[in-house]
């Protein structure tokens, strides 16, 4: 059954945000997708002109005043925190932006299929797979691995979300899982990096160095591409936080765009507020 609402703004089908992606694209200018943990955030964000919203529990951790990584912990249910996020919040107050939603694939408790069709059924234009096993490493991902619940639960996901039509971004750490995402069908590839560093909540001394990003970044494009060139490539995390700092990435790489989740929301939010309210605190008092 053809879908209703093609043409018409969100929900958009996998075809339709790769065409608005390729036109991005073609104007030369790079697509920047964004995480949005709150609907405040998701109005302006779509009012700066960005390509893609991305909603993942993270969201709502950043947005509370914690580290992006609470994402990982068992602090709350990562998909229903995300469809929440997305029905209640963020869809209602966009426009027109293609809306992304954050799928924990590796969940045991979920029929995938299942929950990639109430997904779709809200409104959301594709999925991404976080929270992701991806980033985790060392003997703890060796257990999630031998346990059921790694990185390859996500490239299922993948898959399914292929046949149904939805487009998918996808998170990998290395050249070996971009591959697995390609061949599964994913559209578009974020080379993850690590967390993203600064502010007030950031890393230091956990993160890679820019010259090391660069390279993660384009050996993992390079891996991808051999598979399927017509996939998107963009980079996250680490020291790629800035403006200028994704600048050297597109220079440096065939990265074709970034995705900001800290480094657009967290970052935005902390540094407006602390100058608006200087500016505030700046006043004085009249003498009547």
């Amino acid at each position: 059954m053809p879908n209703p609402w093609t043409g018409v703004g969100n929900p958009y089908t996998r075809q339709e945000v790769r065409e608005r992606l390729t036109s991005t694209i073609l104007q030369n200018k790079a697509i920047i997708a964004a995480g949005a943990g709150t609907g405040i955030s998701a109005k302006f964000i779509e009012k700066g002109g960005a390509d893609l919203l991305i909603i993942y529990n993270s969201g709502r951790f950043r947005m509370s005043g914690h580290g992006s990584t609470a994402g990982l912990m068992a602090y709350g249910d990562a998909n229903a925190v995300a469809l929440e996020i997305g029905e209640y919040e963020v869809l209602p107050v966009v426009k027109e932006i293609p809306v992304i939603c954050g799928v924990h694939g590796s969940d045991p408790r979920r029929r995938i299929w299942h929950h990639l069709l109430k997904v779709k059924d809200m409104g959301f234009s594709g999925i991404n797979n976080f929270p992701t096993h991806c980033i985790v490493d060392g003997n703890f991902r060796q257990v999630l691995e031998e346990t059921g619940m790694g990185f390859e639960k996500e490239v299922k996901m993948v898959e399914i979300a292929h046949k149904m039509d939805l487009f998918s971004i996808v998170y990998v750490a290395t050249p070996e899982e971009g591959v697995k995402m390609a061949q599964a069908g994913a559209d578009a590839i974020i080379s993850h990096v690590g967390t993203t560093v600064g502010g007030s909540i950031g890393v230091k001394g956990a993160s890679c160095s820019m010259k090391e990003a660069i390279e993660r970044t384009q050996a993992i494009i390079e891996a991808c591409k051999a598979v399927n060139p017509d996939l998107f490539f963009l980079a996250h995390g680490g020291p790629i936080n800035t403006p200028d700092d994704v600048s050297q990435v597109l220079e440096a790489t065939q990265a074709q765009g970034f995705v900001g989740a800290s480094s657009l929301e967290r970052m935005g939010v902390e540094a407006s507020l602390t100058a608006l309210t200087q500016q505030f605190k700046s006043l004085s008092l009249y003498a009547k």
